[in-house]
């Protein structure tokens, strides 16, 4: 991982929208920029990854309290190093503090 990481640009479950092909070619607008009503999840009451990491009062789930939490890694089953990486994150994010 970077270390000049922008973490403005960071999702709930750490990945970052910044050079995803569904939101350069407008098929979707982003979780942070639809406050987690992206596209993916038009058809259910948005990403429920996102509205947790609000309801606990984080940008991702790395910085949670509670992570890992079983229901996170039972959620983000596309991502094999997600818990690793999500940890990455947040010490990376702890330095720049």
């Amino acid at each position: 991982m970077r270390n000049n990481i922008d973490f403005t640009t960071i999702t709930a479950c750490g990945e970052c929208c910044v050079g995803c092909k569904k939101k350069e070619n407008g098929s979707c607008q982003g979780c942070i920029e639809s406050d987690g009503h992206c596209m993916e999840w038009t058809l259910s009451d948005g990403c429920p990854i996102h509205k947790c990491a609000r309801e606990h009062n984080v940008q991702f789930c790395g910085l949670c309290e509670e992570f890992p939490c079983e229901w996170l890694i039972q959620k983000v089953i596309w991502r094999e190093n997600m818990v690793e990486e999500l940890t990455e994150l947040a010490n990376l994010y702890s330095k720049k503090k």
